[in-house]
């Protein structure tokens, strides 16, 4: 059996950290001191189809953000939870809610404050542009920098290991018709 279906395919939620990840880890400060962010339309998607696959996603940052909490309503995003270190200082909470072991969580980190959640997942994953130290932690690297196309890369895999790719590519148009 593939080592990736095998980590992924028995994954029932996905929690992923934010700036690195969900962004390329940069942050714009307008004239007026407002914070942007841009994302990836492809990583939404991915978010979207696991979650139309009723495979939820949380969202787990360091810092708090307003423009977060409207993007991951787009996404479809199950909860957000910002402002909180050490990250796996919530996972308890996250794991009684969701009713999920360890082993059935995947978490995608790219820096050193995520360790501490790769540490405890069954399918910790760190993005192509993360530190050594945090790629030492993850079971599986993506092909894809965070913010262009790793968290799509992710629910891809995640689909495809339990065998939910081709029936969602078969009435795509009635899959994500709102």
């Amino acid at each position: 059996m593939d080592q990736k279906v095998k980590l992924f395919e028995n994954i029932k939620l996905l929690i992923l950290d934010v700036d690195g990840v969900l962004t390329r880890g940069e942050i714009i400060y307008d004239s007026d001191g407002r914070e942007l962010k841009m994302f990836n339309v492809k990583d939404g998607l991915g978010v979207h189809l696991l979650h139309k696959c009723g495979i939820e996603t949380v969202l787990l940052s360091a810092r708090n953000s307003q423009m977060l909490k409207k993007r991951a309503q787009d996404m479809r995003v199950a909860e957000v939870i910002g402002g909180t270190l050490p990250k796996s200082r919530v996972l308890p909470r996250i794991l009684k809610k969701y009713k999920v072991r360890p082993g059935e969580v995947c978490f995608v980190g790219d820096d050193l404050i995520d360790i501490s959640v790769l540490k405890i997942v069954g399918a910790p994953v760190a993005v192509k542009d993360a530190p050594a130290e945090v790629k030492k932690f993850a079971s599986y690297v993506t092909a894809k920098k965070g913010g262009e196309g790793a968290v799509r890369e992710i629910a891809e895999l995640i689909l495809k290991a339990r065998g939910l790719w081709k029936p969602l590519l078969k009435d795509f148009d009635s899959v994500v018709r709102k």
